[in-house]
């Protein structure tokens, strides 16, 4: 990375020289030997709105470092050996190089890539590489409702919240707006670790008991009341579901297939241009 925004300063240490040149036709604000700036370079350096105050204040700095840049230019074409020289325009050139045809090949990659992967693609993958995929955390799917403590529909709540089907769900939803908080998404799996730091009531001590498959919960505090049932639970050391690491191979196959695709294309570019004559190697 260092290396990258070394080749990048030098880039634009280089592009500074070129893009500031003197003009007859416009009156420069400032010089460092050679190179000129103008008004018009200023034109995008200060927004829209801004007071005359801190819009010279802007302007200042940004000329500033504008003769800076050009200045420690000077300086080491000056001081810098030849050899260095040259091995700086040959990091630059090789920068650019790498910056376009990255761009080019991510282009056509973009075009080309299927970045769909089916459900059974994503089962072979994790069952092939099953090992990569222990858990360092607990897991649970779990429901619960924050429940301000002695509301009136308790027992029609609890019974609906145990069961749990479809017009249940929807008899909880209609009447979340009374629930302190809550998530009815219990096929999602969430880390236990997590769970306890959005659930004031779970603590060391009865952290445990959410570790248990379809244990129903009942906890109160001064304020609330809630409830808490455990659809299932993967323990630390145990495989990860695929729906919870779906999203992680996906990205992985997706990946892969890049890199293939890539090989692919660049193998293909150099047969044309043998084909075209326009790449020949001469023994």
């Amino acid at each position: 990375m260092k290396y990258f925004l070394n080749i990048g300063i030098l880039c634009l240490l280089f592009s500074s020289c070129d893009f500031i040149k003197p003009s007859s036709d416009l009156n420069p604000i400032a010089r460092v030997n050679e190179s000129f700036l103008y008004k018009e370079d200023l034109k995008d350096v200060v927004p829209k709105g801004t007071s005359k105050e801190d819009s010279t204040l802007m302007a200042n700095a940004y000329i500033d470092r504008w003769a800076n840049r050009l200045l420690l230019m000077d300086g080491a074409m000056v001081n810098l050996s030849e050899e260095k020289q040259s091995d700086f325009s040959k990091l630059v050139e090789q920068y650019k190089n790498d910056l376009y045809t990255k761009a080019y090949l991510e282009g056509l990659v973009k075009k080309s890539i299927d970045s769909v992967v089916p459900r059974e693609t994503a089962e072979l993958f994790y069952e092939a590489n099953k090992e990569s995929f222990k858990l360092n955390d607990d897991l649970i799917q779990f429901r619960y409702i924050s429940l301000p403590l002695n509301p009136i529909n308790l027992d029609t709540i609890e019974k609906r919240f145990k069961r749990f089907k479809e017009k249940d769900k929807i008899y909880l939803d209609s009447i979340s707006v009374q629930f302190k908080s809550y998530s009815l998404n219990d096929s999602l799996w969430v880390k236990l670790s997590r769970v306890v730091e959005k659930i004031p009531i779970i603590n060391n001590t009865n952290k445990n008991e959410l570790l248990k498959k379809t244990n129903f919960l009942q906890l109160k505090d001064s304020l609330n009341l809630y409830l808490m049932l455990v659809n299932d639970v993967r323990l630390q050391n145990d495989y990860a579901p695929l729906d919870y690491v779906n999203s992680s191979i996906n990205k992985i196959v997706i990946n892969k297939r890049k890199l293939e695709l890539i090989k692919q294309l660049e193998n293909d570019i150099t047969t044309d241009a043998i084909k075209n004559n326009k790449y020949q190697i001469y023994n």
